[in-house]
């Protein structure tokens, strides 16, 4: 019998410390629960639990994306801010964040539930209260439609100096057109026509060959200008390249060069011998790449040979 009271009374005191213990709460408010089409409201979503009883608590909150529903967009979504409500409850916790919704749709929305997830237990989340927001046209004035006589026109005497500044500005062009004529035939007169002797254009080739013999006078590589060295030799094979085949070789990448040389007819070794001076060229530019004495010779040699190589005959008019 004494054992009978004292499990009556663990039962009590078990129920007693259960109760006491505030369970973990969430909610959806809406500001307002009709609101004209294309108007803004704010729906407030909270979380409350004890942090004594609930510590590193792992909440997973709803995913808020563009829109709610078909028709119910979010305009904006806050930062989940963290307060104590009541300052004599100061274990309570409560976690919000505020949904700006708005809609250009009217009709009556229902907003599902919210489902947060604790400690990853998604068996038995918890929900939200389900919410309805009324989206109202906007009222017509019917007064406003209604026919109305059409007003008579004005009777207003003509008075010919409205016109006096049109006019003005006429003769001021006009006058002005009869200078600018009289004005370029005096000119025609007194200035001979010249006569333009377009110059011969100089093959692209020899062009190419003669600033890489320049290049090689110079050797800048021998004054640690390595960079500005293969720098000098490839842009000048890319402006032959560009004058020669017509590609727009000095805005294209290496890469690109020498996947449009493949379809070139162009022999074999001439695109071996290109591939070898922009690549290297790239790795000394880009990876800071350092060669090696024999490359310096190497890359300007096969520059000359790559021009003379691909280059096309051409006879300049003495005339």
């Amino acid at each position: 019998m004494i054992k009978k009271y004292i499990l009556i009374l663990f039962s009590l005191l078990t129920s007693l410390v259960v109760n006491a213990q505030t369970p973990t709460e969430v909610h959806a408010v809406l500001d307002s629960n009709s609101i004209r089409i294309g108007a803004q409201t704010k729906l407030d979503l909270y979380l409350s639990y004890d942090a004594s009883t609930q510590k590193n608590m792992d909440v997973l909150w709803p995913l808020i994306e563009d829109t709610i529903k078909k028709g119910l967009e979010v305009v904006n979504v806050t930062q989940i801010d963290t307060t104590i409500p009541n300052k004599n409850k100061p274990n309570i916790i409560q976690q919000h964040i505020q949904l700006t919704v708005t809609s250009f749709d009217t009709g009556v929305y229902y907003i599902a539930p919210f489902k947060f997830i604790l400690n990853k237990d998604t068996a038995n989340p918890l929900l939200t209260e389900p919410l309805y927001l009324k989206v109202n046209t906007v009222a017509t004035d019917t007064s406003l439609t209604k026919i109305k006589d059409i007003k008579p026109p004005y009777d207003e005497p003509f008075d010919w100096k409205w016109y006096l500044p049109e006019i003005y500005i006429g003769l001021a062009i006009l006058a002005a057109i009869i200078l600018l004529i009289i004005l370029i035939k005096k000119l025609n007169k007194k200035k001979p026509q010249e006569i333009i002797v377009e110059k011969p254009k100089i093959p692209a080739h020899i062009t190419a060959l003669e600033t890489l013999e320049k290049i090689k006078e110079e050797a800048i590589w021998k004054d640690n200008k390595t960079k500005e060295y293969y720098s000098s030799i490839a842009d000048t094979v890319r402006l032959y390249i560009e004058e020669r085949f017509n590609i727009n070789a000095l805005e294209l990448t290496s890469d690109e060069v020498i996947k449009i040389f493949k379809s070139q007819v162009v022999d074999s070794e001439s695109k071996s011998k290109l591939n070898q001076i922009l690549t290297l060229s790239d790795f000394v530019k880009f990876a800071k790449q350092i060669p090696i004495e024999a490359e310096h010779t190497l890359t300007l040699n096969n520059a000359f040979d790559f021009v003379k190589g691909t280059m096309r005959e051409e006879v300049i008019n003495p005339n």
